[in-house]
């Protein structure tokens, strides 16, 4: 599989690189950013999984957060995918919401028209992107998966889906219950029509109620989120977990708020988390 170097820049001794590739997934261009270790220069590395929220792109978390001195210092990669298909040929919201169509795929496999040619973005995270990845770059089969917001749910949803093929999960203001969200109801409905059996399958509630394989896992909220009760709906995430029993850590942080200046002063909890539980060393 060919790919096609969009930026190359040195940081905290690694590498952050761009890249471009033709997806047969998603049947268009894809770009992702992957940030590699020094470490990788003489060996293959671990490497983490980033999903972004609504509107974002690869570059809000690798520019943003300050994840790539914690990533030198452990030897941990991170690759952090586009958050929708992209192309002219690719269907958008006729009215350009920013919470559906382009930029807004949460990570689901799109079952009603027009979306389900392209908007794939669950088997583009599982099974795609890690094997382009692999395939391409220094890096082992100990996989993590984290996220931010729709990319909070899909890092759960992908985890709990896929159990054997991640060591950890971590999730930023994760939409935590989209069956009982105005943005994932909206998703659902437009990706994947009124079968609500189908809308079970990527909400993180849900998921843990039949969860048989669990995998450690930890939630950060900000106490001062402006989505907290309306969008993401931490306390059915922690009922769920109390109810079930999951290895799941959830921390409310008083006084943060939505933004990547909440994901910036915890980012270095997660990176050592997904580590130290993920057993990446």
């Amino acid at each position: 599989m060919s790919l096609e170097t969009v930026s190359c820049n040195q940081s905290f001794g690694g590498w952050h690189k761009q890249y471009t590739h033709d997806s047969q997934t998603l049947d268009c261009n894809m770009r992702f950013a992957i940030y590699l270790p020094p470490q990788s220069q003489d060996k293959t590395v671990p490497v983490l999984y980033w999903l972004s929220g609504l509107t974002c792109t690869d570059e809000n978390f690798m520019q943003k957060s300050g994840a790539q001195r914690i990533a030198s210092e452990l030897g941990m990669a991170i690759v952090a995918p586009d958050t929708s298909p992209r192309g002219d040929h690719v269907p958008d919201d006729p009215d350009a919401a920013y919470d559906f169509g382009l930029g807004a795929g949460f990570y689901l496999n799109a079952t009603q028209q027009p979306w389900r040619q392209h908007y794939r973005m669950y088997d583009y995270v599982v099974s795609e992107l890690p094997e382009l990845i692999e395939q391409q770059f220094p890096v082992n089969d100990k996989r993590s998966i984290a996220g931010h917001s729709m990319g909070g749910h899909g890092a759960l949803v992908i985890a709990l889906r896929n159990p054997d093929r991640y060591s950890s999960v971590s999730a930023f203001s994760p939409i935590c219950h989209p069956l009982k969200a105005p943005w994932g109801q909206k998703a659902f409905l437009g990706y994947l029509g009124n079968d609500r059996e189908q809308w079970q399958n990527y909400d993180a509630c849900e998921l843990l109620k039949i969860s048989s394989e669990a995998i450690p896992a930890l939630v950060d909220q900000g106490s001062a989120d402006a989505f907290l009760h309306q969008q993401l709906h931490l306390d059915a995430l922690t009922k769920t977990v109390a109810d079930t029993g999951y290895p799941m850590t959830i921390r409310m942080q008083d006084g943060y708020d939505h933004s990547y200046y909440f994901i910036a002063t915890f980012i270095e909890d997660h990176l050592r988390f997904h580590w130290e539980m993920g057993k990446m060393g």
